[in-house]
């Protein structure tokens, strides 16, 4: 009776492991975030968004990239322009880069917000200017300022779009559309130094309307 007992046990003891499923929950890779997929998925150097806009004293048309800092309150743009020649007497290219930043996040619901200011500088080289055409036009202290260099303050606003996220990754998107409001060294001097007469106040002023999108 005892030599029966014995493997019947046994026979009980591996049917129960069996239906047993194994443990595997300290075991089991972890999955990664969406925003950490995504990471380590592209290069560092890679740009957050593309970027479009017309006026601002960058071109008739600009576009480019640029990248996000600081959980999205600073970010810098790397634009080329374009005028041409029927607007500007020559052909001209610009490369524009831009600082930005934007204090205040604001949701309107879910699927906006509103970047109510955003203030930084700029900095522009132009190609193709008249003056630059023939060598020895002018004497070489014509013209006390840089007629190809152009540098100044920025401020605006901006309306964001919160677009459907990645499907594959789930990293969200931003469609974003802004106006600046910009000045540059050139108009302030001419401002500065001839008050009486000179440029009125709203001629300092560029305005430039444009669009931001993730990719």
């Amino acid at each position: 009776m005892k030599k029966l007992l014995l493997p019947v046990l046994l026979l009980a003891g591996l049917r129960a492991a069996a239906s047993t499923p194994p443990d595997t929950a300290g075991t089991a890779p972890a999955k990664p975030a969406p925003h950490a997929a995504r990471r380590a998925g592209y290069p560092w150097y890679r740009p957050t968004h593309l970027a479009l806009q017309t006026g601002g004293g960058l071109g008739m048309v600009a576009a480019g990239a640029g990248y996000e800092f600081s959980k999205t309150h600073l970010e810098t743009d790397i634009l080329i322009g374009y005028v041409p020649k029927y607007y500007a007497g020559s052909t001209l290219s610009l490369a524009s880069l831009k600082f930005m930043y934007s204090p205040f996040h604001l949701p309107v619901g879910e699927k906006f917000q509103v970047v109510p200011l955003t203030v930084g500088a700029y900095f522009s080289y132009t190609h193709g200017t008249i003056n630059d055409e023939l060598k020895g036009q002018y004497a070489s202290d014509y013209y006390w300022f840089s007629t190809d260099t152009r540098y100044g303050p920025l401020l605006g606003s901006r309306v964001t779009f919160l677009a459907p996220p990645v499907a594959a990754t789930g990293q969200p998107r931003k469609v974003s559309v802004y106006y600046e409001l910009g000045s540059n060294d050139l108009y302030l001097a001419s401002y500065l130094n001839n008050r009486n007469g000179g440029l009125g106040f709203g001629q300092l002023l560029t305005l430039a309307l444009g669009v931001k999108a993730d990719f």
